[in-house]
């Protein structure tokens, strides 16, 4: 029961971490600064985070039209989603 938690709570700071990040380049995106590499991004989200990015896409309105980015981030969270199902089922 121990490992859910740990499990758990990684996956809500990792989420916390990445939705900041993705409001920070929103920001940055908004007044033409240097952005969040999208690989650092996508780095943070496949670490546990791609809860917090879902979440960051439609609260914060922020790389949902861009399929490329959407692509990979859904594939992470497919990916995820796929190892708890098998880690559960073993």
């Amino acid at each position: 029961m121990r490992i859910l938690l740990a499990i758990a709570l990684w996956y809500a700071l990792m989420s916390a971490v990445t939705y900041i990040a993705f409001a920070i380049d929103k920001g940055r995106a908004e007044r033409g600064e240097w952005r969040i590499p999208e690989r650092v991004l996508h780095s943070l989200e496949a670490l546990g985070g791609w809860p917090g990015a879902l979440y960051a896409l439609d609260a914060l309105r922020h790389k949902r039209q861009k399929v490329s980015y959407t692509m990979v981030l859904y594939g992470i969270s497919a990916l995820h989603a796929l190892g708890g199902l098998w880690w559960c089922l073993h």
